[in-house]
């Protein structure tokens, strides 16, 4: 007896070997599991049965016959190429040849038709006039399922800043790419998808494109959209309260030394080296009435809290000591002060040492604009001694004087409110923040919601460090549990729930990550003329460095000629040496324009200024520097030529060759040198010398470059006055057009 295979079977019945397998299981047949396995005659004939012809298969057979009957119904009705047409339009796109033409009077073809198998598109042969009608249906369809969703034509629409490109574009129904290439081609900008636009941009391409762009201001923070409580302002709730004094000057001269001997406590004892190491608040009582005292650091590292303190303050002391004079910190500490737009009182300190000249400090002090009362100016000078307690209580009296003129009051029935000195997260009561209560009264158990955190007042203590139930206005208090850590400077206030708070928080911190991405930019000199014409700008604040005071001078008065009646051009502060963090600082707090002359910047500085978006202008002729800022001011500056500093280089040693002069054996620093880069020679800060390479070496190669890490040594083209410890910046200039964008 001959045995058939399963792959003969299959091939016999046209079947695949896979199939005819698993027909093989449902009949027991559970031994044939490959191909190779062989069946009996009568086994194989079972299984041949169960691929006869089904009445499903005549079905299929018939189906050219339905298809007759349609296009012959068709025919003898008659129907019209428009009808056609249509039908055809209902038609799937994959499936040309569907039921769409059988009609009602032919049920039975209908039947027919929903049980027979078509073909998949797939296993059908793609040819191009295939492919077409698929897409140019499935494109057709798409357009007629879009058309009556089109809306009418905007004329208005209300965004909130940031806007980027992607935003404009849903707002404004048109291609993101079509704003794109309208920005680069028409107004030079160059811009992606998520760019963000500022405001000038955003409402010109809105009148080009004809819709009315309202731009909706971002709201600060104490002015949320959620209401917080409601102050009382009516003048019978009112009552004097004490005035927040700020301690300023330069380091040791004195300042925490003086205060410690307002309080009568020992604090500068307690701290690293003597210098006060964060802001500290303390609240004194003199005849009856209390003066709140802010302790800042004087040393020129903690600069910007300084100027943190002075933001804050009613009333500034600048402490000077009466043997050492006025100090670059000093006038540092006098700028932020002016910036402020704080009234002065000056401490003339340590006039119980030997080496004290109180005429000389009051003669400096003159020629910064602090002429005393008894000179004819408006300035108070009282002259102190930290040791002898001379002068304090005419000081503490002189500023009771000062507030009363200031006229300074609160409400103690408000909610309170205040601002956060300084924060830190304690081992024993989590996050902790010393606050000063600016109005209202701040009870224990009080939900505070302060900046993007908040917190309920759990433990409260005072300066002294003892433990108090409430605190009125001009109170300095710590209050511990607060969700994180909050930034010194937020603003405080008190919500009626902690679910309320809890939920401006939130929206707080979602609002700031998308504010953090559109950063505010300062006045710069491309940006001025457009400001001034638009009435932003009424005067041009500028930070002066220069290599020699005496240039100093020239260039300041230089500067200030250029004022006119519209605008003021305004010098903040001018001092010899380099541009320093603390320049950038006070430019940055007062959107002032830093200019240097002969002068470089700081490597932390330079950080500095490109995060906080503060202007800094390198000049080596005065012309230069007095020019550009009248043709800011007229609107007629030039394209920029920028200046990108490459790499510092240090030299470690000077070989001198009879044939090339002096050699500098180098240290790559930062960045990297060039050989067709510009150099500068800098010492202490000073610029000595301006030129081009003319050689550049590792071992005897010339080399094209050197990166950080790397020695290498280097002649200066035609300068060979060169010193251990000089610095070699490498820098190039790039061509870059300006805009009047901000």
């Amino acid at each position: 007896m001959e045995k058939i295979r399963i792959s003969s079977l299959a091939k016999e019945l046209g079947v695949k070997s896979a199939l005819l397998i698993e027909k093989c299981h449902e009949k027991g047949l559970t031994h044939i599991n490959h191909h190779a396995n062989t069946l009996i005659p009568e086994q194989a004939e079972m299984i041949k049965q169960l691929f006869q012809p089904s009445k499903k298969t005549t079905l299929i057979k018939e189906e050219p016959k339905v298809k007759d009957v349609v296009v012959k119904q068709a025919v003898e009705q008659k129907k019209d190429d428009t009808v056609i047409s249509q039908a055809n339009k209902a038609v799937n796109p994959i499936h040309p040849s569907k039921v769409v033409r059988i009609h009602k009077d032919v049920p039975q073809q209908q039947r027919v038709m929903k049980v027979t198998p078509t073909k998949p598109y797939w296993k059908k042969k793609r040819t191009p006039n295939f492919v077409s009608h698929r897409r140019h249906g499935h494109l057709g369809e798409t357009a007629e399922t879009k058309k009556p969703v089109i809306k009418d034509k905007q004329t208005k629409v209300v965004m909130e800043p940031p806007i980027t490109v992607k935003d404009l574009s849903f707002k404004l129904g048109i291609r993101a790419n079509d704003i794109i290439t309208k920005l680069l081609l028409e107004h030079n900008v160059r811009a992606t998808i998520n760019q963000i636009l500022n405001e000038d941009i955003v409402q010109l391409l809105g009148v080009e494109y004809g819709i009315e762009i309202e731009i909706k201001k971002r709201e600060a923070q104490e002015e949320h959209d959620f209401i917080i409580e409601q102050v009382s302002t009516k003048a019978e709730d009112m009552v004097y309260r004490a005035p927040i004094v700020t301690f300023l000057g330069h380091v040791d001269h004195g300042k925490t030394s003086l205060l410690d001997s307002i309080r009568q406590t020992n604090v500068a004892a307690g701290e690293v080296g003597g210098i006060t190491q964060h802001i500290g608040a303390y609240k004194v009582e003199t005849n009856g009435k209390h003066v709140v005292f802010l302790d800042t650091p004087g040393h020129e590292a903690f600069t910007s809290m300084r100027a943190r303190g002075a933001n804050i303050t009613d009333v500034v002391v600048l402490v000077v000591a009466a043997d050492d004079g006025v100090m670059p910190q000093t006038e540092e500490a006098l700028n932020h002060a002016k910036a402020a737009n704080v009234p002065i009182v000056v401490a003339l300190n340590k006039v119980d040492k030997p080496g004290a000249n109180t005429l000389r400090v009051r003669q400096q002090l003159a020629s910064l604009e602090l002429i005393p009362e008894d000179w004819g100016g408006k300035t108070q000078f009282v002259e102190t001694s930290a040791v002898t307690k001379k002068g304090i209580d005419t000081l503490l009296e002189r500023l009771l004087l000062e507030s009363e003129i200031l006229e300074l009051k609160a409400n103690p029935n408000n909610p309170a409110r205040g601002v956060v000195l300084e924060a830190h997260l304690s081992e024993g009561r989590g996050v902790v923040a010393n606050v000063l209560i600016q109005d209202g009264t701040l009870h224990q158990g009080d939900i505070i919601l302060c900046g993007r955190t908040f917190g309920r007042a759990r433990l409260m203590t005072n300066d002294r460090g003892v433990e108090v139930k409430e605190a009125g206005p001009s109170t300095p208090v710590s209050v511990s549990d607060f969700s994180e850590v909050p930034e010194a400077g937020d603003k405080f206030y008190i919500v009626s729930d902690i679910q309320k708070a809890r939920e401006i928080a939130q929206e707080r911190q979602k609002k700031e990550r998308e504010f953090s991405l559109s950063k505010h930019q300062h006045v710069t000199l491309d940006s001025l003329y457009s400001k001034i014409a638009e009435g932003k700008v009424k005067e041009i604040k500028v930070i002066l460095k220069a290599d020699y005071k005496g240039s100093v001078e020239v260039l300041k008065k230089a500067l200030e000629e250029l004022s006119t009646p519209e605008v003021k051009v305004k010098i903040l502060h001018c001092a010899v040496g380099g541009i320093t963090e603390s320049d950038v600082l006070l430019a940055d707090a007062s959107d002032a324009i830093i200019i240097g002359f002969y002068v470089t910047t700081e490597d932390k500085a330079r950080i500095l200024a490109e995060e906080k978006g503060v202007e800094v202008r390198l000049y080596k002729i005065i012309y230069d520097a007095t020019n550009e800022i009248k043709a800011a001011m007229e609107g007629m500056l030039e394209p920029e030529s920028k200046e990108v500093v490459l790499g510092q280089v240090e030299i470690r040693q000077v070989y001198n060759i009879s044939k090339y002069g002096n050699i500098a054996g180098c240290y790559v620093k930062t960045g990297k040198i060039t050989r067709n880069s510009s150099v500068r020679l800098i010492r202490n800060n000073i610029i000595i010398y301006d030129g081009k390479l003319e050689s550049l070496k590792i071992v005897k190669d010339d080399v094209k470059e050197v990166r950080a890490g790397f020695e290498c040594g280097l002649k200066i083209a035609n300068y060979s006055d060169i010193k251990v410890g000089d610095i070699v910046e490498a820098y190039e200039i790039q061509k870059i057009a300006r805009t009047l964008t901000v």
